[in-house]
């Protein structure tokens, strides 16, 4: 690994895994072509291969910590910023100088 010009971590991303698309886009020269002639171990064997499984994450509720309903949320988090805007109206009305 440490003479290898693309550096150790180039072919740490590339093990375990089929690589011969990685070593393809890269472009490697004739040379290096060759040095893998010396390498090569020979072809895997796809049915041995386990399948992939997708990870699907468990379902969950939202979070409401307090067991509030989830109407009641929804309506403060319209109310309550129109009840802060009528105060800031009110509190200038009264405070403005004519």
């Amino acid at each position: 690994m440490d003479d290898h010009p693309g550096g150790d971590e180039v072919l740490l991303s590339a093990t375990g895994k089929d690589a011969t698309n990685d070593f393809e886009d890269v472009g490697h020269s004739d040379s290096a072509r060759e040095m893998m002639e010396k390498y090569y171990i020979g072809e895997i064997d796809a049915s041995t291969v386990p399948a992939k499984r997708n990870y699907i994450p468990p379902q969950q509720a939202p979070y409401n910590p307090d067991k509030t309903p989830e109407f009641l949320i929804k309506i403060l988090q319209f109310l309550v910023p129109i009840m802060i805007l009528g105060l800031a109206v009110v509190v200038r009305h009264y405070t403005k100088k004519e």
